[in-house]
């Protein structure tokens, strides 16, 4: 059980960057909340809302500044990618540090060691030290320890924002059974089908305070509604404030235009679209190593598809201290529907701006394949170009 009683948590903030008092900004406020033993919790809301905060207090990674958290049961967690990991220790040395850490013994961790091994798919590499894995394979070998080592109560922070869709299908997969056992999970994840599957209860957390908590399908719904309500378009882009990244290089202004470079706000299926930002450097000067990366889903936070200068190989040397990215998608694939867009902008493969819910894609009917049938959802996520013939055969 897991009894959290009027929790607050400051972060200073210095808004000057001068002589100034900073500005005591609250993470958390007043938040109190109880998980049973068996149950499976739940916790959404936007960047910057406190989530990941609310887990590292649990995790005793974090203090609160006031209040106090009881935690009764071992706890196993994986807050970031690797979090808890040590760079120079290989991934076998990893696995028994951190069953060490839950207070173990190495026979103990010994019994596990193999299914984590498999469960992380990192056979090949278990005596290599973890820096020089790839994001994927930390992410595997991390989610493994923390969920094969036997928790009382797992605590998963956005394990399903890194991965392919098979190992995602796992960790759900896995998390299900270990409520099923009867131990407690507490997740944070933007991808509500995921959420919505695994847990019985959520609580939906705005500016650092539970606004809702109830039934899992009710927070989602709520959480969803808050964003077709308050549509991000007539926002400059610039003001957004629900964002996160360093901001080295931020996004100012978005908008949609067709193959005349005309502005749009519906986009024809079959047709060319472009996705245009403009942007500015925090120096004011050149940034070098800038990726970038639209990500497309429905507005439950299925994933449809990505598109990145990684994928395509045109990352970013050296970009001015102003300027415009345009990311161009040829007869776009999508059946006639709305879907949620996020923009996740990196240099030197940190994050530097990373807005989700940008905008709501319109999609209409453009006649994908000009035959004047019009594919609807229940036949087809995808319009795949492609045409069909016959051969008489002798």
């Amino acid at each position: 059980m897991i009894p959290l009683r009027r929790i607050r948590n400051t972060f200073a903030h210095d808004t000057s960057g001068f002589d100034a008092e900073p500005e005591s900004i609250w993470a958390l406020k007043d938040v109190s909340f109880q998980v049973k033993q068996g149950e499976a919790l739940g916790i959404i809301g936007r960047n910057g809302a406190g989530k990941t905060t609310l887990l590292k207090i649990l995790s005793k990674i974090t203090e609160p500044t006031e209040g106090q958290a009881i935690v009764r049961g071992r706890v196993g967690s994986l807050l970031e990618v690797g979090a808890g990991f040590h760079s120079e220790l290989t991934g076998r040395e990893n696995i028994y540090l951190s069953g060490s850490i839950l207070g173990m013994k190495k026979s103990e961790i010994d019994k596990k060691f193999d299914n984590i091994v498999a469960f992380a798919e990192v056979e090949k590499f278990i005596d290599t030290p973890v820096k020089r894995y790839s994001t994927g394979m930390y992410m595997r070998l991390a989610f493994a320890v923390a969920a094969n080592l036997d928790p009382e109560i797992l605590l998963i922070d956005e394990v399903l924002a890194v991965g392919d869709a098979f190992f995602q299908g796992k960790c759900l997969a896995k998390m299900s059974s270990i409520t099923q056992q009867g131990r407690t999970v507490l997740f944070v994840s933007h991808n509500m089908s995921a959420v919505t599957s695994i847990c019985q209860r959520g609580i939906l957390l705005e500016s650092g305070k539970i606004s809702f908590s109830g039934s899992v399908r009710d927070t989602v719904s709520l959480y969803l509604d808050q964003f077709e309500k308050t549509s991000q378009r007539g926002i400059q882009l610039s003001q957004r404030k629900d964002r996160t990244g360093t901001g080295e290089v931020k996004l100012t202004n978005f908008y949609l235009e067709n193959e005349a470079g005309e502005k749009i706000v519906q986009i024809r299926n079959g047709q060319t679209v472009r996705f245009v930002f403009d942007y500015v450097t925090k120096s004011n000067q050149e940034v070098e190593n800038v990726g970038f990366q639209i990500v497309v889903l429905t507005q439950s936070g299925e994933l449809l598809f990505q598109l990145g200068t990684r994928f395509t190989g045109q990352r970013f040397k050296k970009i001015p201290p102003k300027g415009r990215f345009i990311c161009e998608i040829r007869k776009f694939p999508l059946v006639p529907g709305h879907y949620r867009v996020d923009a996740y902008l990196e240099v030197r493969d940190s994050p530097s701006d990373y807005i989700e819910w940008l905008t709501l894609l319109d999609v209409i009917d453009g006649d994908f394949y000009q035959s004047g049938y019009c594919v609807y959802e229940k036949e087809s996520k995808f319009l795949v170009a492609g045409s069909w013939s016959f051969q008489e055969l002798q």
